[in-house]
C-alpha cells in the first residue's frame, strides 16, 4: 500500500521508522517547513523531514496544506495518508485524496482530551491512565471514528516528555497495525463514545507555579510542562525557571513560595506541605542543582518566590 506520512516533532519519527519496516511505500512525506533553533536561530530541518531525507523519500514542506499542496499529495497517488502531530489542519480536499482517508495517531484515549498537547493536559489532571489511538481523520477536532487503542498507565514520576517518548514507540506499533488492518480489509471504525474534554496548547502562562496551589497540584503541573514550555516562577520579578519538584509530605507547612533550607534540600511552601525543588534556573544562568543555587543566597529565609 502507498502511504503518505504527515508529522513534524521528533515523536513522529518513531511511526515513521515503523510504517518504513513494515514494508509499507511511504511515497512522501508532509512536514512543516524549516524552523530556527537555538540562540543564533538557524534554521533547522523537522525531526520528520531529517530522517525522511535520511531515508531517501521526497519532503514535502508547508505550513498549510492549500491547493498547491493538495496537488502535490495527489501526484504521489497515496492509498492511505499516516499523520501523526503534523501541526496543522488537513482541510476536505485533501482529506478526500487517499482512497482510505487519513489516518490519526493520537495520544490520548479520545473523546478524552482532543487537541494539541493531551500528553500534558493528561498529567497536568493527574490521569492514572492514558493511551493512543488510531482513528479516521475528520474536518471536526479529533472526532473521528476509532479504529484501534493502547493504553499507558502514567507513573507518579512521569513529565510529559517521558510519557510521550513511551507512547511515540508503542502507537507507531498501533498505527502500523491499523495500516496492515486497512490493507488486508479487517479494519473496523468505531465512533467515538465518552466524555469529551479538550487539550489546547500549552502557553508560557502555563507553566506558572501558582505557591498557593495544594503540592499536588504543583508536581502536576511541573510535570506536565516538562520539557516544554517548562515550569518558572519569579523571584524579584525575574523569571526563574524550574525542573520538576518532588512532594514532601511530612515536612511542616509554610507559607507559600517561602524558601527553606532543610539540611541539604531546597523546600518551597505551598497551599498544602511543601516542595522540593531539584534544579533551577534564575535568570540570566544556567540551569543548577537547587542545593547550588541556595548556597550563593545571602539570606534564604528572605527568599519568597512570587
Amino acid at each position: 500500500m502507498r502511504v503518505l506520512f504527515a508529522g513534524t516533532p521528533a515523536v513522529a519519527v518513531p511511526s515513521l521508522d515503523a510504517l518504513v519496516q513494515a514494508g509499507f511505500d511511504v511515497v512522501a512525506v508532509l512536514t512543516r517547513p524549516d524552523a530556527p533553533i537555538g540562540r543564533k536561530r538557524v534554521l533547522t530541518p523537522s525531526p520528520v523531514a531529517a530522517r525522511a531525507a535520511e531515508l531517501g523519500i521526497e519532503v514535502i514542506h508547508a505550513a498549510k496544506v492549500d491547493a498547491d499542496v493538495t496537488a502535490r499529495i495527489a501526484a504521489a497517488a497515496p492509498d492511505a495518508a499516516a499523520i501523526v502531530a503534523y501541526g496543522g489542519l488537513i482541510p476536505r480536499a485533501a482529506l478526500d485524496v487517499p482512497r482510505h482517508g487519513w489516518i490519526n495517531l493520537h495520544f490520548s484515549l479520545l473523546p478524552a482530551w482532543r487537541g494539541a498537547a493531551p500528553v500534558q493536559r493528561a498529567v497536568i489532571a493527574g490521569d492514572d491512565i492514558t493511551g493512543a489511538v488510531t482513528f479516521l481523520l475528520e474536518e471536526g477536532l479529533d472526532t473521528g471514528p476509532v479504529f484501534g487503542t493502547l493504553t499507558e498507565a502514567v507513573r507518579p514520576d512521569d513529565t510529559s516528555g517521558a510519557l510521550l517518548e513511551r507512547l511515540s514507540h508503542s502507537g507507531a506499533v498501533l498505527l502500523a497495525q491499523t495500516l496492515s488492518a486497512i490493507e488486508a480489509g479487517r479494519a473496523v471504525a468505531v465512533p467515538q463514545s465518552g466524555d469529551v474534554s479538550l487539550a489546547p496548547k500549552l502557553g508560557l502562562d502555563d507553566g506558572r507555579i501558582d505557591w498557593h496551589q495544594p503540592a499536588l497540584a504543583i508536581g502536576r503541573r511541573a510535570r506536565g510542562v516538562t520539557p516544554e514550555p517548562g515550569a518558572w516562577t519569579t523571584l524579584e520579578g525575574q523569571r526563574v525557571k524550574l525542573d520538576p519538584v518532588v512532594l514532601r509530605t511530612e515536612a511542616p507547612p509554610q507559607k507559600p513560595g517561602q524558601v527553606l533550607l532543610d539540611g541539604k534540600s531546597v523546600l518551597v511552601g505551598t497551599g498544602s506541605h511543601p516542595v522540593e525543588l531539584t534544579r533551577i534556573q534564575p535568570s540570566g544562568k544556567k540551569m543548577m542543582a537547587a542545593a547550588d543555587w541556595a548556597r550563593g543566597q545571602a539570606a534564604l529565609e528572605g527568599v519568597v518566590f512570587e
